[in-house]
């Protein structure tokens, strides 16, 4: 590889690298829209701490739990120590063929917090600050980069007959996400006054502009998340994945459409944002190998499923006042299934080891996940009390409003 090859490629992987740190303004954003103005300051500080948690724990722990260089136990675990073991200089071509030691640092990085990122939603308007910090420091800095690297540090997923496949992260990023979410959701219990005399009862975000606003940054984010996972500046591969990408989004809103209308009669705006990010989150798995049209089968698809997901947790009295585990759980899991039916490595053997791939990373984020909120809710408790949440987690948990200025409304 020429010298301006190597930094081309290398310029367009932190490009996307700033891409998807935009994502977690995108996320705050949209979370904050979906809840009430009384809980508006506790959203964006956790998203505000979450990527700092995730730089930080990836630094200190993560990246050598996700690429340890050598297995143990079969390739369930590897670690290469604790810390940065930085190569000396800033020319470190030899790393890898396409791009530096600290660019594939930083770029996996940005990835690493999106996970309990998904979880601040699921539990919005309820959870203790404090214990959600440090199960975000433990599940972003051990759980999710050991569910890696099963697949991506080389581990047993990736040593199958048929290699589980999973390109940016349908189920190594959304799912892993969404298992802590679902976890954390059930273990808190429904908000107050959300299910009541065999009802649901809806309770309105405050701010849908904001929400919509979240969402397109989620959207624009995704070009970098999908588009920087080629790993390259490859212009066949990263057009086909931008391609993949918008058409996936697009198709999920009108899958979310049609699917809400149809039960509801009504032209659900917050359906629409929930199936755009339904589309791409089915997309990620596969955005290299599918064509166009499959891109708008499997998206449309996508946003059908988050409407009925919605509808789902809804009926179990699982409460997520954002969506968050319908998008990316149920969505992640159906992505990472499209691989083994449409695109390049469509067959009954890459199904089969999709299906190992959610079922082993699954068990693996249940367990943690369910294991470390337990222990939090029997020590510190992790639910803040009825009191504090009726008036609300802002003035409770931080000392103030997100709208001094304003009557603070339900």
């Amino acid at each position: 590889m020429t010298q301006e090859l190597f930094t081309i490629n290398n310029l367009w992987i932190m490009v996307a690298t700033i891409l998807v740190f935009i994502m977690h303004l995108g996320f705050a954003a949209l979370e904050a829209g979906l809840t009430r103005a009384k809980n508006t300051v506790n959203i964006l500080f956790k998203n505000t701490i979450i990527p700092a948690i995730g730089l930080l724990t990836y630094a200190f722990i993560g990246f050598n739990l996700m690429y340890p260089g050598e297995m143990f136990a079969g390739g369930f675990f590897g670690f290469g120590g604790l810390g940065l073991s930085l190569p000396e200089g800033w020319d470190t071509s030899a790393y890898s063929e396409g791009y530096t030691f600290f660019t594939d640092f930083i770029f996996q990085a940005m990835f690493a917090a999106t996970a309990a990122t998904i979880v601040s939603g699921a539990v919005a308007e309820r959870i203790k600050l404090g214990p959600f910090i440090f199960f975000s420091i433990l599940y972003v800095g051990i759980c999710y980069p050991i569910a890696g690297m099963w697949k991506w540090g080389g581990g047993f997923l990736d040593t199958l007959s048929t290699p589980f496949y999973d390109f940016a992260g349908s189920t190594i990023v959304h799912s892993v996400g969404g298992w802590g979410a679902v976890i954390g959701a059930y273990l808190l219990g429904p908000r107050i006054g959300k299910y009541s005399n065999g009802k649901t009862n809806a309770i309105p975000g405050h701010n849908i502009p904001l929400a919509v606003f979240g969402v397109f940054l989620l959207w624009f984010g995704w070009f970098g998340f999908n588009g920087g996972s080629v790993l390259s500046a490859d212009p066949g591969t990263v057009s086909l994945v931008f391609v993949t990408t918008a058409l996936a989004g697009a198709a999920g809103a009108f899958g979310a459409l049609l699917a809400s209308y149809l039960k509801f009669k009504a032209y659900d705006i917050t359906m629409v944002l929930n199936g755009i990010l339904a589309g791409l989150v089915s997309i990620t798995a596969g955005a290299d190998l599918m064509s166009p049209t499959e891109a708008v089968i499997i998206g449309f698809i996508g946003g059908i499923l988050v409407v009925f997901g919605v509808i789902l947790f809804d009926n179990i009295k699982i409460d997520d006042p954002v969506g968050a585990i319908s998008v990316h759980l149920i969505c992640g899991i159906w992505g990472t299934l499209a691989v083994g039916i449409f695109g390049d490595l469509a067959s009954g053997s890459q199904i089969v080891s999709q299906l190992i791939g959610i079922v082993s990373i699954g068990a693996l984020c249940i367990a943690f996940s369910f294991i470390l909120f337990f222990l939090l809710k029997k020590t510190t408790g992790i639910r803040v009390d009825e009191q504090e949440e009726t008036e609300g987690l802002d003035i409770n948990e931080h000392g103030m409003h997100a709208y001094p200025d304003f009557e603070t409304k339900e």
